[in-house]
């Protein structure tokens, strides 16, 4: 089974790369402003992506379609990164990692490409249980109102879901190119951020090896290779043990935190730690088995099978 041994690798790689992206924005947002990391992040992904879509122009050909759907996508995925950068920029690497994860069971709340059946009530306790891990770890060390970062990736979490949602609603039956939809979204981010980090272009121009290294790092690896390895993965193991490997990227997020930047959990922290991904894992769980029985109930009716987008 050396196939799927190397898939599974690259899907815990994807997962890893996730889980650093924190850190890696986190130390980016110290030594730049967050407009001037963003605009960097998506103008770097943009020519990577662009010069993909260049290479392979003779056997993929560009659809309006694409175009479309794939600045539409920009617009909601540029909303998540500004929330999620300041947030992170404000928080702990390991909290935000923690926090935007939310996004696995929020977003079958807002799909509605499954076909009109309500989720379990359990569904809604898992969620329930991440709610309270989102308060362990905004009160970390005791009662006090949350803190402005963990707010911010907490509204990344939601917007987040929004985008991935959306994701399944607009390429639901349409043949859309990763690649090509990818690169809309980077060109449309470039654009959207490339005003507001004028002032701070010197900056970027002037900045250290290292700073340059962590952003080329969020660019080529959080971005790109992370978005067409995934894709490339998916393609080749089961949907349930894709989400179950991928689902390892808060783990990532607070073992780098920890580990690489020096942060500390208290007692609090760690048990919404604990809680969080034990209720993201359970929230998925059930989610994935109400899926695959619509899908199954569907199919003995004869009605169309449902779909959920699988969270990135």
């Amino acid at each position: 089974m050396p196939e799927a041994r190397r898939t599974d690798a690259v899907l815990l790689l994807v997962a890893l790369v996730w889980g650093s992206s924190y850190l890696s924005a986190k130390t980016a947002t110290v030594a730049l402003p967050v407009m001037a990391v963003l605009f960097a992040r998506y103008a770097i992904s943009a020519v990577a992506c662009g010069a993909l879509a260049v290479f392979r122009r003779r056997t993929h050909r560009w659809t309006r379609a694409e175009v479309r759907v794939g600045s539409l996508l920009g617009f909601t995925q540029a909303a998540v990164l500004v929330l999620e950068t300041y947030g992170v920029a404000h928080t702990s690497a390991a909290n935000a990692g923690l926090i935007i994860s939310l996004t696995i069971v929020l977003t079958p709340l807002l799909d509605r490409t499954g076909g009109g059946r309500r989720l379990p009530g359990r569904f809604f306790l898992a969620a329930g249980l991440c709610v309270l891990a989102v308060g362990l770890l905004t009160s970390s060390a005791g009662l006090h109102a949350p803190r402005l970062g963990d707010v911010l990736v907490l509204a990344a979490a939601i917007v987040r879901a929004g985008h991935v949602a959306l994701v399944g609603r607009l390429t639901a039956g349409l043949p859309m190119d990763p690649v090509h939809l990818t690169t809309v979204q980077t060109v449309v981010g470039s654009a959207l951020f490339l005003v507001p980090a004028l002032t701070h272009l010197p900056d970027l121009v002037h900045s250290s090896a290292t700073t340059w290294t962590r952003l080329f790092y969020l660019a080529l690896f959080c971005s790109v290779f992370a978005f067409l390895a995934q894709t490339w993965a998916v393609q080749n193991t089961s949907a349930s043990r894709a989400s179950l490997l991928l689902g390892t990227e808060p783990i990532w997020a607070v073992v780098i935190g920890i580990g690489l930047g020096g942060e500390r959990l208290t007692a609090w922290a760690t048990l919404g730690a604990v809680l969080m991904v034990a209720g993201t894992y359970w929230g998925q769980a059930i989610e994935r088995a109400h899926r695959t029985t619509t899908a199954r109930s569907g199919k003995a009716n004869e009605a169309r099978p449902t779909m959920t987008p699988t969270n990135a």
